[in-house]
């Protein structure tokens, strides 16, 4: 078996993908419960025991039991890859999704909802008359350019020029350049300005794409929090003859001549090939690449001028902070089965630049005041510096502070290549289910 360390949502869906595509699975994981990193935690009780905050929740809190607090929070793109891998291996059988009600962009001091329509582009105060139609023109441009029809590139080199000049050519101003590469590229910095621009126009075509299927923002939430998307890949692995363990301390991890051959784990081991970890386990096989702060925030009432959303996404772009990267905050509520009624669960988090990371995300906590309850977490980011193709230990990323999954798919399809000397294609996995279980129980 491939015993697959448990601790992020990358080795549930990994676990998944390999049980379906036929491979024997050992999962193992320290915790009592799935996802490590990724876990929604509840009772309300136990986020404050988790942050060793003095006495119990009061009673305005309501119950307990009412709250799914998600230590990190992420939306997921409609139309982007970790919604396909749920569809392709059936996943979303256990899991109900609702639409985020807004996004929204950050702008001198205020926010602004980022156009979901064009009747809301040309009604929005974001951009004045003439920038909406030079914005529009923008807009009709990356809808229309197909990476495989030059026809469409009208002189652009999609693989040289840069997308700073994509944006003179349509005399893009400032503020729209930020919300475009931030809002709807999702950059978290401005590296993308002089990089070719087929990266990007993908980008923005994948926020489009994901927006026309429910339009009122292109973000979808599972019922009950995030939680629940660990748990539907262990399912999956379960249901094709994965094997499941909780609670199992890992001693050691047993390498002979510089290749990986099991895992100890209360005195037994078990003998694998490979080995998929997140860096907890691994301290000597990775490099600390940065820290994120996230700061957990109680709130009794919708965030203003959000027009009264029970959930939402705000972008605040580096630029408009004097900062180099990005502060997000995503809100959801009642309405997704987290939090007790009438209550608002924010989370602000952004890459740590200084000596002090609670002054960086202050512009976010301004934008949720009165603010009832804050839970503060400094993580450090670690990546791997071993690619596994000699030893198979194959490490994911700690999770960045980006407020979408698309990142973390990233991870996911390079440790899928690091570890089948392949490259992770969709289709190519649809056949593979098929020859393995045969057409008709696909229907």
């Amino acid at each position: 078996p491939v015993p697959c360390i448990l601790s992020s949502l990358q080795e549930c869906i990994l676990s998944g993908i390999m049980s379906v595509n036929g491979k024997k699975v050992l999962h193992m994981d320290r915790n009592s419960y799935y996802g490590g990193e990724s876990a929604s935690i509840t009772p309300l009780e136990d986020l404050y025991k988790r942050f060793n905050l003095p006495g119990t929740p009061p009673e305005s809190m309501g119950r307990g039991r009412d709250w799914n607090v998600d230590l990190i929070p992420k939306f997921l793109m409609a139309n982007g890859q970790l919604v396909k891998m749920l569809l392709y291996t059936e996943v979303t059988r256990y899991l109900d999704f609702k639409v985020i009600e807004g996004s929204f962009v950050y702008k001198g001091g205020k926010i602004y909802k980022v156009p979901s329509t064009e009747a809301e582009a040309l009604a929005s105060s974001l951009m004045g008359l003439f920038e909406k139609r030079r914005f529009r023109k923008f807009l009709v441009y990356v809808a229309n350019f197909d990476e495989n029809d030059p026809r469409t590139f009208e002189g652009v080199d999609p693989k040289k020029t840069t997308m700073r000049d994509v944006y003179k050519k349509f005399d893009l101003g400032q503020d729209v350049i930020d919300f475009t590469g931030h809002a709807l590229a999702l950059y978290r910095t401005d590296d993308y300005l002089d990089q070719p621009c087929q990266e990007t126009i993908n980008r923005i075509k994948l926020y489009s794409e994901s927006l026309a299927r429910y339009g009122k923002s292109p973000y979808l939430y599972p019922l009950y929090g995030l939680g629940e998307l660990p748990q539907g890949f262990a399912r999956l692995s379960a249901i094709y003859g994965g094997t499941y363990m909780l609670n199992k301390p890992i001693e050691e991890i047993v390498i002979e001549n510089g290749k990986v051959v099991g895992v100890k784990s209360e005195g037994e081991v078990a003998r694998c090939k490979q080995l998929i970890c997140d860096p907890s386990y691994v301290s000597d096989r990775v490099t600390k690449v940065g820290q994120v702060i996230r700061v957990i925030c109680i709130l009794s009432h919708p965030i203003k001028n959000t027009n009264d959303a029970n959930s939402c996404q705000i972008i605040i772009p580096q630029n408009q902070v004097n900062r180099k990267s990005d502060i997000y905050v995503c809100m959801i509520s009642s309405a997704h089965n987290v939090a007790a009624q009438g209550k608002y669960i924010a989370i602000a988090s952004t890459t740590v630049e200084t000596a002090d990371p609670e002054k960086e995300i202050k512009p976010a906590l301004d934008l949720l005041e009165p603010i009832e309850q804050k839970f503060v977490s400094i993580s450090d980011l670690f990546a791997p510096t071993d690619p596994g193709t000699e030893s198979q230990i194959f490490i994911s990323r700690t999770y960045d502070a980006t407020t979408h999954f698309e990142t973390t798919c990233d991870d996911i399809k390079d440790i899928y290549k690091r570890m089948m000397g392949s490259e992770f294609d969709f289709e190519e996995m649809k056949r593979k289910k098929n020859d393995i279980y045969g057409e008709e129980e696909q229907q």
